[in-house]
């Protein structure tokens, strides 16, 4: 796969947007990432993550129905494209390979002696 890489925290949004699934929006997708990671996550860096990752063909998105809690504006959800799945699947089977490089060793040190 050529030139489609995620950063962390982009590969983290796609993550929570499968997770979630029909029910991937802004407010949602923050709540996920900060629960499952114990990190804080500002409104300004995954707006920019969501729209960054949309405009790569990763994400796409779709109005949801107006509420009167948001004021009359409808939500605006997000799901994970054919090339989204394509570059999280290509991304962890990278970092598989990585990990299944790495010696016993050098993870427990232990070993080297033994």
């Amino acid at each position: 796969m050529k030139k489609q890489r995620l950063g962390e925290f982009e590969e983290l949004v796609m993550l929570a947007v499968g997770i979630l699934y029909d029910n991937a929006y802004g407010v949602s997708i923050k709540k996920e990432i900060e629960q499952r990671l114990k990190r804080k996550v500002s409104v300004g860096a995954l707006q920019s993550a969501l729209r960054r990752l949309e405009g790569k063909g990763y994400l796409k998105t779709h109005e949801g129905e107006e509420t009167q809690e948001r004021a009359g504006r409808p939500k605006c959800y997000f799901t994970i494209t054919a090339l989204g799945k394509r570059v999280l699947e290509f991304t962890r089977s990278t970092r598989d390979e990585m990990w299944q490089a790495i010696p016993d060793v050098a993870l427990n040190p232990k070993l080297k002696g033994a």
